[in-house]
């Protein structure tokens, strides 16, 4: 029998929680936990970010929940993020609103959250995660590897740094034939961005790189950041993000591609205490890495675990706002690169609890 499509009255009065809305098996639910953990430590950070008197701004701990939302349900704008905690009850029970609170203005959302977007805030946020990891986190076998975060500017915003600044040739108007070089021309968009291509046969692209170091137990991120794009910044950042995790008895392996090949890389890596598990590259060439390396089986297994970097940056970027960031300047794209990493971690640490020891 045909049900009736009844319009019922609008309802004067809702009883129960959005608490009782959401399923028990809700992957939220599993990473709510986690996040207020990490945001009740950081509460002190806060305080230093605030002044003690005056009108109360929205709360930090909120933005970042909402902010998280953002990332792991691919919103591509403030003004779509609160539409949807407008009437999303989901949304509204891992921010920490009730039923009846009103969602903020996209501008006050977005005015409150440039106070956030710093890197100290990334980086302390990124930590706490990685705390809450360590259990299932390797700390003797790792693998470092770089992607291509694609700026918030265009091709015609690529100028000479001193020439003609509107209009004509060379302004940025019409550039085919001419010569394009991050000495001499800088985006008038975000200046920070640089010219970069990742590889032979690819387009040049206004570009920033993003950097991970990932453990190879479980593919969780052990550190992150962002660079400028230039040819050298894959085994700077390499070696920058290897020297900053804590030391520990014993040798430690790094895993790295082709790319990471050279003799100043490997020699450093070596001095920082690891085992440079680097991809030979043979093409024309001497690899820096010889049989001594080689002939261990954990060099083998080292490389058949690389693919574990290539998760987080196909998550962010597909999933992620990674691809292409909205936001101008090594610093922000930093904040969004690391704040990422961060969610990704969360993303994975939810479906390890669940797994069977």
């Amino acid at each position: 029998m045909r049900g009736e499509d009844q319009q019922p009255e609008a309802e004067l009065f809702i009883y129960g929680s959005i608490e009782d809305r959401i399923p028990g098996d809700h992957p939220l639910r599993a990473i709510r936990p986690v996040v207020d953990g990490v945001l009740g430590a950081m509460s002190k950070e806060f305080d230093k970010l605030y002044a003690a008197n005056g009108r109360p701004s929205i709360a930090p701990e909120r933005l970042l929940r909402a902010l998280l939302l953002q990332v792991f349900y691919s919103i591509r704008s403030e003004r779509m993020l609160m539409e949807r905690m407008e009437y999303d009850l989901l949304f509204r029970w891992f921010v920490g609103m009730d039923s009846q609170e009103r969602a903020w203005n996209h501008a006050v959302f977005s005015k409150n959250r440039e106070r956030l977007l710093n890197q100290e805030v990334a980086q302390e946020f990124f930590a706490r995660v990685k705390q809450q990891a360590e259990a299932w986190m390797s700390d003797e076998h790792f693998t470092v590897d770089g992607t291509l975060i694609e700026a918030w500017a265009g091709h015609k915003s690529f100028r000479p740094k001193q020439g003609p600044g509107d209009g004509g040739a060379g302004a940025g108007g019409e550039f085919r034939g001419e010569k394009r070089r991050n000495d001499t021309h800088e985006s008038k968009t975000d200046p920070e961005a640089r010219l970069y291509r990742k590889g032979n046969g690819q387009e040049a692209k206004l570009a920033y790189l993003g950097h991970v170091l990932v453990e190879n137990r479980n593919g969780l991120i052990a550190a992150a950041m962002a660079t400028q794009a230039d040819g050298m910044a894959e085994r700077d950042a390499g070696l920058l993000l290897a020297q900053g995790l804590p030391a520990r008895g014993g040798r430690r392996t790094l895993g790295a591609d082709k790319g990471y090949d050279s003799g100043d890389f490997v020699r450093a890596v070596r001095e920082l205490g690891f085992t440079p598990h680097v991809r030979q590259n043979n093409t024309r060439r001497r690899s820096a890495i010889d049989a001594r390396t080689t002939r261990h089986k954990g060099y083998a297994i080292s490389l058949s675990k690389r693919w574990l970097v290539e998760k987080p940056f196909g998550w962010m970027k597909s999933v992620g706002w990674i691809r292409k960031v909205k936001l101008r300047g090594l610093a922000k794209v930093d904040w969004a690169f690391v704040f990422g990493c961060a969610a990704f971690n969360l993303m994975r640490l939810s479906k390890l609890r669940q797994q069977p020891a």
